[in-house]
């Protein structure tokens, strides 16, 4: 899927940043594996402490600690966040996408193993996914890739 992902944002002219938590850097790592790729891809800020989530992509304070940095609302904050950390000469990446979840092999936040958000932000806002994902933790890791990039993708194909 990363091909298309890239292919599609070259003939948009579009620009995405990412944001990984559980991925630890598999997302732009699969994405920069793409020929043509510095054409579209900003970067990635992995933000697997849950402190960073907050000081370097603006998701709230209280939201983290309420809630733990396993959640939709992460998810849809670390999205947007990214796109203007990302942002190159004022101008904010014209897409952001997010992951944070439980890979394994302990729960966290009082979320189980396999629980899984993704963020997909643009101009016009930013929404979140829920996977419920089986396996072990590298499978996990590598199916929140394949999945993100799979909505990412059906999101340019709709005309957004």
């Amino acid at each position: 899927m990363a091909p298309r992902v890239i292919g599609e944002l070259t003939v948009r002219g579009e620009s995405l940043a990412v944001a990984e938590s559980l991925t630890g850097g598999l997302v732009v790592s699969t994405l920069v594996g793409v020929p043509g790729a510095s054409a579209v891809v900003r970067g990635g800020v992995v933000a697997y402490a849950t402190p960073v989530k907050a000081s370097v992509l603006g998701v709230s304070a209280s939201l983290l600690a309420a809630n733990g940095a396993v959640d939709p609302e992460v998810a849809r904050q670390m999205a947007a966040g990214v796109r203007t950390a990302l942002a190159v000469d004022g101008e904010p990446a014209t897409w952001g996408i997010s992951t944070t979840g439980v890979a394994g092999p302990d729960p966290q936040d009082g979320k189980p193993v396999g629980t899984v958000f993704v963020g997909i932000a643009s101009a016009d806002g930013a929404e979140a996914f829920a996977l419920h994902l089986d396996g072990a933790r590298d499978a996990i890791r590598q199916r929140t890739v394949s999945e993100l990039l799979v909505r990412l993708f059906a999101t340019l194909q709709s005309g957004e």
